[in-house]
């Protein structure tokens, strides 16, 4: 076989030292080229302009459908192809940016309700916290007032996903119906029956509603009215995604507040301008928190939960200079890409200044990744930066956080679904943090 066009390998063994620690064999790979391969047929994309090569590049490199929660086995079949694509467009019309500026004051009031339960004076581990309250505030965000309804089945949902998702010595075909998808099934049915009861309710009154449900329901002059099908089929992915993916940024967040007070006091000073009532908050107000929301993107920037996205190549094709044969995986990894020095001067240091002063734009092709690119980024940008802007500043305004004390970090890092902070313990100190 000719090797004379193929990327560099990662010497030593790259799969060994990629199943012993995946952050230290992607940086060390990235060290190699922007595009190396991990072992025979799996490439890396480790810089920004192959990682948007390869998102940009949709039919080169489609993104494989996720088996988290595949379309349930009916008597109708499943949605088409285009019913879906149609499904995605209409999500989209509550999903866009100027959507979520509209909804803010939806928003607002479940970050600040996280920020007034938070227990304080003692180490609490953050992570649920956290998602519980992202939880209701994006099912809320999706159904509206059927949200206390559909929210306990949603949080079934991401109970399925993170039993489906944890490691295991064995890697069993997606054909097998283990214990863990069996179980998925199970609750993934429970959500899609509850839901279709909310769908049919509203079609029959009339009464559809202004929330993302609502959009997909609304006839559309280009495509009709969706199958019930393809609404029911295409939500369950969606609602886990609105909390799980901010919950793990979220983590990270809340973890610089307490290692960097300076900045903290930044955000809180934002913070203190917003309206007390929650619900009385706007798109104008979020737009002003201009340090938080770079608090955020510097922090997602080093730590993108999303670290690691997967594509495969139908046909051969080319990336970096270098032949990707058909069949081939590529992995595009945000989290070298983000701290190639080339984009980011002093990548590894943290410095929320740099979206401020003009030496990083979000915009630039390649230089922020965290959301994804191109036609498969992610659906929910606009809603989780809207969420974690929000939650930053009411918790930066509330209190000061700190670790626990001890030279052992008070978290293990995960990476094998997500990049997280898993048993994060912080504590809150109520006052005003700048005292």
């Amino acid at each position: 076989m000719d090797r004379t066009n193929e990327p560099p390998r990662l010497p030593g063994g790259s799969f060994a030292a990629w199943s012993r620690d995946r952050l230290a064999a992607a940086c060390h790979g990235a060290e190699c080229g922007d595009v190396w391969e991990l072992e025979p047929g799996v490439y890396v994309a480790a810089a920004a302009g192959p990682c948007e090569a390869v998102l940009h590049r949709a039919q080169d490199f489609p993104k494989p459908p996720s088996p988290l929660f595949p379309p349930l086995k009916r008597a109708a079949g499943a949605p088409a192809p285009q019913e879906r694509a149609h499904a995605r467009a209409a999500r989209m019309h509550g999903l866009r940016p100027q959507a979520v500026a509209a909804r803010i004051g939806e928003i607002a009031p479940g970050t600040a309700r996280c920020a007034d339960q938070w227990p304080t004076g003692r180490d609490v581990e953050v992570l649920p916290l956290v998602r519980s309250a992202l939880a209701e505030t994006g099912v809320r965000y999706l159904f509206t007032e059927d949200a206390p309804a559909l929210l306990p089945f949603a949080q079934r949902l991401f109970t399925a996903r993170e039993v489906l998702v944890r490691p295991s010595r064995w890697v069993w075909p997606r054909w097998v119906p283990t214990p863990a998808r069996r179980f998925r099934t199970r609750q993934q049915v429970a959500f899609t029956d509850a839901l279709r009861a909310v769908v049919r309710r509203r079609r029959s009154s009339g009464r559809l509603g202004d929330d993302v449900l609502g959009q997909m329901l609304r006839p559309s002059s280009r495509y009709g009215t969706l199958p019930e099908e393809a609404v029911l089929d295409t939500l369950p992915g969606i609602t886990v995604a609105t909390f799980e993916t901010p919950s793990r940024a979220a983590g990270w967040i809340l973890l610089h507040l307490a290692r960097y007070p300076g900045a903290a006091d930044r955000v809180a000073a934002e913070a203190a301008l917003l309206p007390e009532d929650p619900a009385a908050t706007t798109g104008a107000h979020l737009d002003r928190l201009q340090y938080t929301q770079a608090l955020i993107r510097e922090v997602l920037r080093l730590h993108p939960p999303s670290w690691l996205l997967t594509r495969r190549a139908p046909r051969r094709t080319r990336l970096g200079g270098y032949t990707i044969d058909a069949g081939s995986t590529v992995l595009v990894c945000p989290y070298t890409a983000h701290r190639d020095a080339r984009e980011h001067p002093e990548p590894d240091r943290f410095r929320p200044e740099r979206w401020l002063d003009g030496s990083g734009s979000p915009a630039k092709p390649g230089v922020f990744l965290a959301f994804g690119t191109g036609p498969h980024g992610c659906e929910g940008a606009a809603l989780a930066m809207a969420m974690l802007t929000l939650l930053t500043a009411q918790i930066a305004r509330r209190y000061r956080l700190s670790e626990p004390p001890g030279p052992e970090p008070g978290y293990r890092v995960t990476t094998f679904e997500g990049l997280t902070t898993e048993g994060l313990r912080l504590r809150a100190v109520a006052g005003d943090p700048r005292s």
